[in-house]
């Protein structure tokens, strides 16, 4: 939940339309920032404001009671340096930290608002949910409580594993695909890192031919917000799913793939960021030949 610190006065309850619920949750799917607000905050230039309006969210979430907007879900490309999109991008950012209104971007090439903004906040409510219940009870604890992303359970293959990553259809998906012979290594591998007042940051990737890998990278930015799990956990996972949802176009279709050889420089390159990076580089492992 927000937060009030005066500023949600800016903010107008969405309460037009069937809207789906979770968790006493109200979840509006595709709208934009001007239909949350009431008018343009002080300190937003007119450029920003006109900017920032057109932005269209994935979902947003609303309070059941009151309809007023919890905080906003972004699924969008990544977008270049300097671009006119960077530039809107940064005009969203000050007007939602304007009005008060909590902000989950995630950046991928694969993932699309449509398909999968959905499964993103219901994940994220799930997951605040969780986080709260459990934070509430760390007091009574003996042990330190399993972390929603880390409950074990039944997955879909029948194996027992972790029932919250949103990976795990993906690396069934690749198994199949490596019995089907489509795939040289059946292992969905990846890593995080969380950039030093930046986002967070998912790699993932498996080995489509020998020597030659598919490759997804994804960016998660928590404005105003805490997602309920590490956001660096939950970018790797996202980078898991869109791989699997490249896994389906793999029949009679040359994926874009990536050399072995440059993947491992791209890691070493990180690698060697890691003064930029959140508690440091945990993926050493992963520089070697």
């Amino acid at each position: 939940m927000t937060t009030s610190t005066g500023s949600d006065a800016w903010l107008r309850p969405l309460t037009a339309g069937p809207a789906p619920t979770r968790a006493g949750q109200v979840v509006h799917a595709g709208r934009r920032l001007g239909d949350l607000v009431t008018g343009r905050p002080p300190g937003i230039t007119g450029h920003q404001w006109s900017s920032a309006i057109r932005e269209d969210f994935a979902q947003v979430v609303c309070d059941a009671g009151t309809g007023l907007p919890a905080f906003a879900v972004a699924v969008v490309p990544p977008a270049p340096a300097g671009s006119p999109r960077q530039r809107a991008e940064r005009a969203t950012n000050a007007v939602c930290a304007a009005v008060g209104l909590p902000l989950l971007r995630i950046e991928s090439p694969t993932l699309r608002p449509a398909e999968h903004g959905r499964r993103i906040a219901d994940y994220v409510i799930d997951a605040r949910r969780y986080a709260a219940v459990v934070d509430g009870d760390v007091a009574d604890a003996d042990t330190a409580p399993v972390g929603y992303r880390d409950i074990v359970g039944r997955l879909p293959d029948g194996r027992e594993g972790h029932v919250n990553d949103l990976g795990a259809l993906a690396r069934v998906a690749a198994v199949q695909a490596y019995v089907g012979r489509e795939l040289t290594d059946p292992i969905v591998r990846g890593l995080h890192v969380r950039w030093r007042g930046g986002p967070a940051e998912g790699w993932s990737w498996v080995e489509v031919r020998p020597g030659r890998c598919l490759v997804e990278r994804v960016r998660v930015t928590e404005q105003r917000f805490s997602c309920g799990v590490d956001a660096a956990r939950l970018a790797e996972d996202l980078a898991a799913a869109a791989v699997g949802e490249r896994l389906r176009d793999l029949t009679g279709v040359d994926p874009d793939l990536t050399g072995r050889d440059e993947l491992r420089a791209a890691i070493v390159a990180l690698r060697d960021r890691g003064d930029e990076l959140v508690n440091g580089f945990a993926f050493a492992h992963l520089c070697a030949d």
